[in-house]
């Protein structure tokens, strides 16, 4: 009873820090643009997979996130993001607060470099990854990302995601 009490504790907290993360984030991000930028809004499922100490597994993820990004050049943007993952093996929603940087191949395509903290169920990892996002027809994309968490056990995800920007 004490260990769920304190999960329970440690998500609100969690909760907390990732929605005022991510609004100091958004905010300090959205008024240095101005003008220049788009917000975005997504969905995203794929895998996660772990090995530590000569044994490995993977489990599906599913998740939401929602970011701003802005120019910095023509050919170059810069971003913020907060995130929520779930593994479906049952384990807690995992938070996230990153940015990420790329470049603009054409209008419809963006390859990007990302890094920011994870937290949830206890847990506190960095991730750095890389991902593409292409524009679909009007303010729908798709994208493909993967992240690296850096912790005690190596732990990867791959996802697909789908948003709308705006």
């Amino acid at each position: 009873m004490l260990n769920v009490l304190f999960e329970f504790n440690v998500e609100r907290k969690a909760i907390k820090i990732f929605a005022v993360t991510t609004a100091v984030l958004l905010l300090g991000v959205s008024s240095v643009a101005a003008h220049a930028g788009e917000a975005r809004v997504e969905v995203r499922g794929g895998v996660a997979f772990a090995s530590a100490f000569g044994f490995s597994t993977s489990e599906g993820v599913v998740g939401v996130a929602g970011g701003y990004d802005f120019d910095i050049s023509d050919a170059a943007f810069i971003g913020a993001e907060g995130s929520a993952d779930k593994v479906l093996d049952g384990s807690s929603v995992f938070w996230g607060v990153g940015a990420r940087v790329g470049g603009k191949l054409g209008d419809k395509t963006r390859l990007y470099a990302n890094g920011g903290l994870g937290f949830g169920g206890g847990d506190t990892s960095p991730y750095a990854g890389a991902g593409v996002q292409q524009k679909l027809g009007g303010n729908f994309y798709g994208k493909i990302e993967y992240r690296r968490y850096f912790d005690t056990i190596d732990v990867n995800t791959a996802a697909v995601g789908f948003g709308l920007a705006f």
